[in-house]
């Protein structure tokens, strides 16, 4: 009896071996011995597979880190940093069918509409670890602002992914060096910097009519 993996599974050697996707559902469920009825019973489509196999590498890291016994003492940052390093090490045993299937996914909006399940996953861990780092003071929250910093880090996994796709160094250091650059470089972002002070202070003056007397006027 056909299962979800099975069906998967059959279905990422089929594109890596032929190079495309089955010509319908029911040649492919013919190939590999299942009906038609028994693929739709997992699947809605190949590309809804191809979402599935997507978000189930997110959720499988997400499920991989949170088990790490060190999780909970983690920093929001160190918490990012964690899960994009086990990601693209889970990305490397899936990395012909990872190559496949985002460059042949037609866009939406500039990302490949098999993301759509993995984003909603994403977003919502990224806002988790997001949460923690406001709460605790780690990072800034500047308001409307702060609602933005997922989205910083979605377009920063976007970003290694394209960089993971053209990297031919040696075990892929060159995108553990870009995660780290990256992700340490936005999160620095997050952080409350000297600008913060200034605008807070502006306001504080502003509120409490200082801010003429403050410039000399």
């Amino acid at each position: 009896m056909a299962t979800a993996d099975s069906i998967r599974d059959a279905y990422i050697d089929y594109v890596l071996t032929e190079g495309h996707e089955p010509e319908s559902v029911y040649k492919f469920a013919k190939a590999n011995e299942m009906t038609e009825a028994e693929f739709y019973n997992f699947y809605g489509s190949f590309e809804g597979l191809e979402q599935t196999i997507w978000s189930g590498f997110v959720q499988r890291t997400i499920n991989e880190v949170k088990a790490q016994e060190i999780w909970p003492q983690y920093s929001s940052r160190e918490k990012a940093l964690s899960f994009f390093y086990s990601f693209f090490e889970l990305l490397k045993g899936n990395r012909s069918f990872a190559i496949y299937s985002y460059k042949k996914a037609p866009r939406t909006l500039g990302a490949p509409r098999v993301f759509t399940k993995m984003k909603d996953i994403f977003e919502e861990f990224a806002q988790q670890i997001l949460n923690e780092g406001l709460e605790s003071q780690e990072l800034s929250d500047r308001k409307s602002f702060s609602k933005k910093y997922k989205d910083a880090l979605w377009v920063q996994l976007g970003f290694v992914l394209n960089f993971w796709m053209a990297d031919n160094s040696a075990g892929f250091e060159k995108t553990d060096e870009a995660i780290e650059k990256g992700l340490n470089v936005t999160f620095d972002l997050f952080q409350r910097s000297p600008i913060d002070n200034l605008l807070e202070y502006g306001k504080f003056l502003a509120k409490n009519g200082g801010f003429k007397e403050a410039m000399g006027l």
